[in-house]
């Protein structure tokens, strides 16, 4: 889920991303997003449209519109852009903030001085478009983010966004001597990617999930962060004892415990555990590592290291307990610092950890963790001016766009690099941390991406919502779950996706 949480109508981003629900927003009104976590519709409940709401969102109907006559491509130009075309940018208007999109359309309107840049942004992605798409006269760029995201999965089995692999091709925008795509942190292009080689969507915004927590704090106890399941437990008790929770999450939103659970799954089992999740087979939620996960999350609630009341509040509610040193731990995404920075303290040493394991039988190592692109941009297929919306992205992906947004976000973004010579914010400065000691070891599960209904309502809500509220038990969880992935893997109303 890059931006804040969708709840509020905003978004899943972090060290990059998109919270889910805006999966790393700013708050706003209500909710916001991150899905993610951010990617996602996110969220929410407050609004979570339909499967046959989206598919009557993404599927074509209307006149359309008439495309504008493509420009002579040049060194300068190489997408051939029509320099006299409107273009239009629609953001969605989360924790990220609006000034790095605004900054972008000024060095876009500097190179065609000629065409008029239609920009806004909104928090209704979905209830703003849905009827543009119907009528086939979509915006040329679209940050599809938020609570209100528009279906990705549908969106591509419908036809209805434009393949991104021209931008991918083109020279980038710092060197002609490299591809776009070679200036692309790994996973980028894969995650754009549904079936075969189309690129449909560029995740803008490159988001670390895991366990958040205040170095200060944890030094308070004379602990470190736990590498292995006991050691959390010991960890937990000490600040039970401290009058300190070990733990809190946004209990309305329950999707974001996955930010932790998942890539602890992988460790525990290996990403083949993880790849047989997304791709609904059956049993995959049985397997021996689901379950001794499961069980370990479930004994934080059992032996009372929960923060009491967590089942009742949402991300920013969640958040704010844990700013104040109410909780220990959080799982989250990156953008938690940017949208929580009105309630963290200047000396509480904001750090990132990947999940801790069960033991030292797991599969990978410790420091195994879920990193991957959020925040979605995407350029309809019935778009007026195709090349004007990917050329604003090709110029967002340039190493100067990249920092600005890093500077001003606290985010790192899919351009492999732009941080040197920017101060790094604790939390940012965490996030590089983290992936460094990664290394090869990072996952990306994709059901926040294939399966938005499934991870949010069905696996978040009701399956390990209940389970952390103490009222079902792991085992009711994963059978109640596995439930959920079968029903979606027989269902012919939806697109299936599979690792490639």
């Amino acid at each position: 889920m890059g931006s804040t949480s969708g709840e509020h109508t905003t978004t899943p981003e972090g060290i990059g991303t998109t919270t889910p629900e805006g999966i790393g927003t700013t708050t706003r009104e209500g909710v916001g997003r991150r899905s993610l976590i951010k990617r996602s519709v996110a969220l929410g409940l407050v609004s979570v449209p339909t499967m046959s709401f989206l598919s009557a969102c993404a599927s074509s109907g209307g006149g359309g519109q008439e495309k504008a006559k493509a420009g002579k491509k040049t060194k300068q130009n190489p997408l051939g852009v029509n320099d006299t075309a409107q273009m239009e940018f629609v953001l969605f208007d989360g924790g990220f903030g609006k000034e790095y999109a605004q900054d972008a359309v000024k060095i876009y309107q500097k190179d065609f001085p000629k065409a008029k840049v239609k920009f806004s942004a909104t928090q209704k992605i979905q209830s703003t478009l849905q009827p543009r798409f119907n009528q086939g006269n979509p915006p040329d760029l679209i940050d599809n983010s938020g609570a209100e995201q528009m279906d990705m999965g549908v969106l591509v089995s419908r036809n209805q966004l434009a393949d991104l692999t021209p931008l991918l091709d083109a020279p980038s925008y710092d060197d002609p001597s490299k591809k776009v795509r070679d200036t692309l942190r790994p996973g980028i292009v894969e995650m754009g990617q549904f079936d075969g080689k189309p690129v449909w969507i560029i995740y803008y915004a490159y988001t670390v999930y895991g366990v958040w927590y205040s170095q200060k704090l944890l030094g308070s106890l004379d602990e470190k962060y736990p590498e292995t399941w006991d050691e959390m437990l010991k960890v937990c008790e000490k600040a039970k004892k401290k009058g300190i929770a070990g733990w809190t999450y946004a209990g309305k939103y329950p999707y974001y415990i996955p930010f932790s659970l998942y890539p602890m799954i992988g460790k525990v089992g290996g990403r083949e555990v993880l790849d047989a999740i997304d791709n609904l087979e059956p049993n995959a939620w049985k397997h021996p590592a689901v379950k001794a996960c499961f069980e370990a999350y479930y004994e934080l609630y059992r032996k009372g290291y929960i923060l009491k009341g967590t089942p009742g509040l949402d991300h920013i509610q969640s958040q704010t307990a844990w700013a104040q040193g109410k909780a220990l731990f959080i799982p989250n995404g990156s953008w938690v610092e940017n949208e929580s920075a009105n309630v963290i303290p200047a000396d509480f040493d904001l750090a990132v950890s990947a999940p801790s394991g069960i033991d030292s039988s797991d599969k990978m190592p410790f420091g195994t963790i879920w990193a991957s692109g959020g925040e979605p941009f995407i350029v309809p297929a019935k778009a007026q001016n195709p090349e004007g919306g990917m050329e604003q992205l090709r110029i967002m992906l340039s190493e100067a766009s990249s920092k600005n947004f890093t500077t001003k976000v606290k985010s790192l973004t899919a351009f492999n690099g732009g941080t040197t010579g920017i101060s790094l914010t604790p939390g940012l400065k965490s996030g590089v941390a983290a992936l460094e000691k990664a290394g090869s070891n990072v996952l990306n599960p994709r059901l926040q991406d294939w399966y938005v209904q499934l991870q949010k309502e069905k696996i978040g809500v009701s399956g390990l919502g209940e389970m952390m509220a103490g009222r079902i038990t792991p085992a009711e969880a994963i059978k109640r779950i596995q439930g959920f992935a079968d029903e979606t893997g027989k269902d012919t109303s939806i697109k299936h996706y599979k690792h490639q």
